[in-house]
């Protein structure tokens, strides 16, 4: 059985030095995706999608596994893209205005087919309502910088934050795009001060 591990295939995008401000540019990459708003503390609404987020993603995991291509893939960290309409008013004080899309990262060869074949399924077997507006889809970020937090959310992120936006300034860009966070390991099965996360930033001269 072939085995994938896009973790270290795709290092240059899930994998940061600390204390390292990298440019990296990203290219085209297919994700399971659900969309919300608000914060995500206390708010059952973001809990429901990432639980049908991976209820999916491990869906499709094993109908490959099992089924005739006999692939074996880790299913990848959690994602979020965060932004507010207006983003001058993106602050981490007030996150009643947020807007995000929680996703997390396919194999290419997985196609909208096998995607509603395990939807279907998934379906099946669990009354979780955030299932039904889960997608399958494709999206590009481009020329982006990304650096290393290790720590708790919110709040005390923002000392990185400042870090890399000021690096995409020094360097001659402007912010663009969405703030985007990858998750490396689970706040429920992490002490607050362990939490890995790589914080990207998309830009462009």
């Amino acid at each position: 059985m072939k085995k994938i591990n896009h973790l270290k295939e795709l290092d240059a995008y899930y994998k940061q030095r600390k204390n390292i401000v990298s440019l990296v540019e990203v290219p085209e990459m297919q994700f399971l995706m659900i969309d919300g708003t608000k914060g995500p503390n206390e708010n059952p609404d973001y809990t429901d999608s990432v639980g049908a987020l991976y209820k999916i993603a491990y869906t499709l995991k094993f109908m490959v596994k099992k089924g005739e291509m006999a692939i074996d893939y880790k299913v990848m960290p959690l994602e979020g893209l965060w932004w507010a309409d207006n983003m001058a008013n993106f602050n981490l004080n007030n996150r009643d205005n947020w807007k995000w899309t929680a996703m997390i990262l396919q194999p290419d060869f997985i196609s909208q087919e096998m995607f509603a074949k395990a939807h279907r399924q998934a379906k099946k077997k669990s009354d979780n309502p955030k299932l039904e507006f889960v997608r399958l889809e494709s999206f590009t970020e481009g020329l982006s910088m990304q650096i290393f937090h290790q720590g708790p959310y919110g709040e005390m992120e923002r000392n990185s934050i400042e870090k890399l936006h000021k690096k995409i300034e020094e360097e001659g860009f402007q912010l663009t795009g969405k703030h985007h966070e990858i998750y490396l390991n689970s706040p429920g099965r992490t002490a607050p001060e362990n939490l890995k996360t790589i914080i990207r930033q998309p830009m462009k001269k």
